[in-house]
């Protein structure tokens, strides 16, 4: 791990880099978060990293900004935490909420070549980090045989329950099976004081019933915005994909805007970098009628996001603390072996499958791997050459 602190401004730097070029999806972004924080930089290590990941799968929201904004608070408190957040949400906000104004020269981009080359980038990077979360948390044949098990568990029954319970059935196996090592890394201070934890749990569950209330008894655009996207990024597990149908509810059926602008900005959010949740600041612009569609697309931005960032500062501190126990070490060691099927499970479906459409896509996903893992090349360099070369496949 790194011994010195990052500073503020490199923080932000380096989640905007990130933000600009993180194609792929939350489980594309948990290997763009590896190669960057884990291995280039040594911010935390991969077992402290495994444990954000398994955390953040835990919990009601975006787990990639989670676990993002997480790291960003080890390093600096809060103010890390934000930054990270602000860097690697700002580049597709602007971006959607851009195209919410009418700037859609990108056309159709479902089968744009581009696109197809920065699904390519996917795979490699995401494989890539599967073979080295491997080797280093699944270093036995009992962790091996656990992240199998979840690999093959999430296969079967593909559901973001599923996954939630294979983390955990991982945990109760460690918990049963593994022996606890001898000492971990401790991580830094800056990860949350214990006493402030219980006052952003109260305020996640004051808000969640608060603004509901608000929101009928004081109606208008900014209370009704505050409420539906609280609630979206509150009540559903598993990321961007799984709170579409809660937001489509919100904001199609009553009539704020047509199932074909919220197709259209669904289908633009696809080739955005960055989390997905972002969809929410098109949604605010686009629905907004007054002159601050701007501030309107940002306050529903910052509403989605809202629950799952104060969820972290709430859980973290006690998390820190559970894993310096000696069983509750045993119980993290299968928890993690069981993130790795996770993510394994993750490269063959969906990754995979919507990465690899063809067999020249095959062969550039295997040269943009091999540049990755044996000339350690730039993960920038390579999603800008899959990009590229995307545009000569047929």
């Amino acid at each position: 791990m790194s011994k010195t602190r990052p500073s503020l401004s490199e923080i932000f730097l380096v989640a905007l880099r990130l933000g600009c070029t993180s194609f792929g999806g939350p489980i594309a972004h948990l290997a763009y978060y590896r190669k960057e924080y884990v291995e280039k930089r040594g911010w935390l290590d991969e077992a402290h990293y495994a444990d954000l990941v398994a955390l953040c799968q835990f919990l009601p929201g975006p787990a990639s900004s989670q676990a993002g904004f997480a790291i960003g608070c080890q390093q600096r408190g809060l103010a890390g935490g934000l930054a990270v957040w602000v860097g690697f949400t700002l580049p597709s906000a602007v971006l959607m909420m851009a195209f919410a104004f009418g700037v859609s020269a990108l056309g159709n981009v479902a089968h744009a070549g581009w696109l197809q080359g920065l699904k390519v980038a996917a795979v490699a990077v995401v494989a890539q980090a599967v073979l080295a979360m491997w080797r280093s948390l699944c270093p036995d044949l009992p962790r091996s045989a656990v992240a199998a098990g979840a690999a093959g568990l999430l296969m079967l029954v593909p559901a973001t329950w599923t996954q939630i319970a294979a983390i955990a059935l991982g945990a109760l196996f460690g918990s049963s099976w593994l022996k606890a090592e001898a000492a971990i890394p401790t991580v830094t201070p800056q990860a949350g004081r214990t006493h402030h934890a219980p006052a952003w749990l109260i305020i996640f569950f004051v808000l969640l019933f608060a603004l509901p209330v608000l929101a009928r008894f004081a109606p208008n655009d900014w209370t009704a915005a505050a409420d539906k996207f609280y609630r979206a990024g509150a009540l559903v597990f598993g990321g961007g994909h799984t709170v579409l149908p809660m937001l489509e509810r919100e904001v199609v059926v009553p009539g704020g805007l047509t199932h074909d602008q919220f197709l259209a900005g669904y289908g633009v959010a696809q080739a955005m970098p960055g989390p997905l949740f972002t969809f929410a600041a098109y949604l605010g612009t686009v629905q907004s009628a007054t002159p601050l569609r701007i501030l309107a697309g940002a306050w529903s931005l910052c509403w989605i996001f809202a629950p799952g960032l104060i969820l972290v500062l709430g859980v973290l501190p006690y998390w820190r603390k559970l894993r310096a126990l000696p069983g509750a070490q045993s119980a993290l060691r299968g928890a993690n072996a069981a993130v790795v099927g996770v993510l394994l499970a993750a490269l063959i479906e969906p990754v995979g499958r919507t990465g690899l459409a063809g067999p020249w896509h095959v062969a550039l996903a295997a040269g943009a791997f091999a540049a990755l893992q044996f000339l350690k090349a730039s993960p920038l360099l390579v999603v800008f050459g899959c990009a590229a070369f995307g545009l000569l496949l047929p």
